[in-house]
């Protein structure tokens, strides 16, 4: 009520000023005509005469009239340059923070509310940086000092902040134009004040900021390296340090624009990725899909069947399926690129020196520009009285544990109802264990929307798995060869017996022996970084899994060309990591895939949405596969088609997620993906259908209504 009548009071105001001509006493000709009756009138009554202009100054600034100006020139003309300029000053700063806060109260919760993922970036940068840039645009009046006001009013500045900024940032602005209306008989146009030389001034203090930005930047860069000494000269350009996803692709990259790159990695080239997490889990993943195929036979037609099979010879062919990859990450394939690749361990011992203890026992020493830090993340394990004693694997040791298995666990425990513990607790389920997975959450898969979380849950369930959410585990017990493991669950105690036991509670950051402490660069479960991926050192930087936020091979390799390219040529351009567009995928069966917001997500952010849902059981070639399940879930702007995110659950739902990740990143909408034409009949036609739904939904129904009548005519 307040706002709508605060809205009506503004509008009535300014429909006034202008349905009265108000604005012809506004402009310089009738202010040089009036000069001298004002003037005789402030020396009759100087306090009024001030008091009113004042408040007059403050009333057109606050409703963003035009006017300043004028009102400008008129403090000089009337009090001279001292008094008008204490009085332009104080009273365009006041009468702008009255628009700047009238912004925040009628529009700023809307437009946050629905703009607020897009604005989100522009209210960090505000917290950090918008001081400055707000002081850089009142030294440039080339910029409408209203717009300035409305648009500062949606952000999360503080009001005292904007005033003081705004009084000290205009004052140069207003100096010159007061000092202007004390010349005012000789001004013929507002263009004799603003010449191209004061002009000029005008941009060269807008960007002193912006150079006095950098002199800071340069003088806390000397205050971090003031207790090293800089090499004269460096052996390298780039050293990266780790082998993985990350680690490979800023070596690459470097080695690509003919930099001088070392690659230090400790064990095996190509990281968890292909050694440990991707590629063994996918063909683990693909035997054990084909295990249940063969039980579900008749699904196909076919008869069902008890599948054969050794399981010695799936550990097998999972490490020979490692070993056909692994070329790809090879020390000779890097090396033929043109990266020189040490393996051992390297420490930093000052922002360009790094120490390598190489594997044959030997030490070498390697000075560098730059250095980016891609050391990744091993499991977490849970510290769980008696764990030790029992025994466990994790999703990196259980590839050459379970190698010399001839048969699966048992009786297997999967403690984590993460992606990594859903899809191992499926795929040993399916190939002959009894799996219990625990989870201590409410649910599996938590950070998926409930329904997707109740449909990979009873997903599991179907293949054998005992899922039990809201379970804490305690401790670990042995027995003679016995090993139980003790949960509780809403006041009461369990006692769980395994042969076998995964640890899939997530993976923490790799940041210990490589010196970081010693340095002091900033670490809490990942190492410290800026948008640029910088650390404390800004020729210091680090990319994927120890650098967070993301824990995924594809963020790793997206993250490296930021660090490369910003090790490389940030003294010419740097540029701040994006993660507006990350997709990610969980590769049980059915797969679920997502990219964007979710419902939750949008929920706890506060960001309104519409959903579109296409259920996969109606598409003809998930009919013909026999897949039909799962669906296409879209959030998008409420009444347009831009999409906020996407949600799939279903066959290769990870490979038909990369359409709307692709949409997402351009800026494409649904129609866009409606108007495209896909094969028939594929599982992509399902993303086509999605979009249809969307549209169904949105027709303009009066026009139907319309053209129903109109074809009704035509009939006669």
């Amino acid at each position: 009520m307040k706002r709508t009548l605060l809205i009506l009071l503004i509008f009535g105001l300014i429909v006034g000023f202008f349905v009265f001509d108000l604005e012809r006493f506004l402009t310089l000709e009738s202010l040089k005509q009036s000069q001298q009756d004002f003037a005789a009138l402030n020396a009759q009554a100087p306090w009024l005469v001030t008091g009113l202009f004042f408040v007059l100054y403050v009333v057109v600034t606050a409703l963003s009239l035009p006017g300043a100006v004028i009102l400008t020139l008129a403090a000089g003309a009337l009090f001279g340059l001292t008094v008008g300029t204490l009085l332009a000053s104080f009273a365009s700063s006041i009468g702008a923070t009255l628009a700047f806060l009238v912004s925040r109260f009628v529009l700023r919760d809307t437009v946050q509310k629905r703009f607020g993922d897009k604005l989100k970036s522009i209210n960090d940068g505000v917290d950090r940086e918008g001081a400055l840039h707000l002081f850089t645009l009142r030294l440039v009046p080339l910029f409408p000092f209203f717009l300035i006001n409305l648009l500062m009013g949606l952000t999360p500045m503080k009001t005292r902040t904007f005033y003081w900024v705004s009084q000290i940032g205009m004052l140069a602005g207003t100096l010159v134009f007061v000092n202007a209306g004390t010349q005012l008989a000789q001004l013929q146009s507002l263009s004799g004040i603003l010449s191209p030389g004061l002009l000029f001034s005008f941009v060269l203090l807008g960007v002193f900021p912006m150079i006095a930005k950098k002199f800071i930047a340069w003088l806390q860069r000397g205050r971090v390296y003031a207790k090293w000494h800089r090499p004269a000269k460096y052996d390298r350009n780039l050293i990266v340090i780790g082998g993985g996803a990350a680690g490979l692709v800023s070596s690459y990259i470097a080695a690509a624009v003919k930099a001088k790159v070392t690659l230090i990695e400790t064990h095996k080239m190509g990281g968890d990725c292909l050694n440990y997490g991707c590629v063994p889990s996918k063909a683990l993943i693909k035997s054990a899909k084909l295990a249940s195929q063969i039980r579900h036979g008749e699904h196909y037609g076919l008869n069902a069947g008890s599948p054969e099979f050794s399981f010695r010879k799936v550990m097998a062919r999972v490490h020979e399926v490692i070993a056909k990859v692994a070329p790809h990450d090879s020390v000779e394939r890097y090396t033929s690129l043109g990266v020189e690749v040490l393996q051992g361990y390297a420490r930093i011992t000052d922002p360009w020196t790094v120490e390598i203890k190489l594997n044959n026992g030997t030490t070498q020493k390697l000075t560098t520009r730059n250095i980016i830090i891609a050391t990744g993340a091993r499991p977490f394990v849970p510290p769980l009285p008696g764990l030790d004693d029992v025994g466990y694997v994790t999703s990196d040791t259980l590839w050459s544990t379970f190698a010399e298995l001839d048969n699966a666990p048992k009786r297997l425990v999967v403690l984590g109802g993460g992606p990594i513990g859903c899809e191992l607790a499926q795929s040993f389920a399916r190939l002959g264990s009894g799996v219990t997975q625990i989870e201590m959450a409410p649910r599996i898969m938590i950070r998926e929307d409930i329904e997707v979380s109740e449909l990979a849950r009873a997903s599991l369930v179907a293949d054998g798995v005992e899922v039990l959410t809201n379970h804490k585990a305690v401790r670990c017990e042995k027995e003679g060869e016995h090993k139980y493991i003790v949960v509780e669950y809403d006041g009461q105690s369990r006692r769980i017996e395994f042969d076998a036991l995964i640890c899939a509670v997530g993976r923490s950051a790799r940041l210990k022996g490589f010196g970081l402490e010693e340095l002091g660069i900033p670490t809490q479960r990942t190492v410290t970084t800026n948008d640029y991926l910088e650390t404390l050192y800004p020729n210091i930087f680090a990319a994927g899994d120890v650098a967070g936020p993301y824990q995924f091979t594809h963020t790793a390799a997206h993250q490296a060309w930021y660090a490369t390219v910003n090790a490389l040529f940030g003294d010419f351009k740097k540029f701040k990591v994006d993660y507006s567009v990350i997709p990610w995928a969980t590769f049980i069966e059915p797969e679920v895939a997502r990219v964007g917001l979710n419902e939750q997500d949008a929920h706890e952010q506060g960001i309104a949405y519409e959903v579109t849902k296409y259920g996969i059981d109606d598409l003809d070639r998930a009919i013909a596969d026999g897949t039909a399940y799962g669906f296409v879930k879209v959030l998008t702007v409420p009444g347009k088609d831009k999409i906020l995110g996407v949600t799939i659950v279903g066959e290769h739902s990870g490979d038909l997620l990369a359409e709307f990740v692709l949409a997402m990143k351009y800026g494409l909408g649904l129609k866009k993906i409606l108007g495209t034409i896909h094969t028939y009949p594929t599982l992509a036609e399902a993303n086509k259908y999605a979009a249809g739904e969307w549209k169904r939904t949105h027709a303009p129904q009066q026009v139907l209504r319309w053209l129903e009548r109109y074809h009704a005519w035509k009939r006669g």
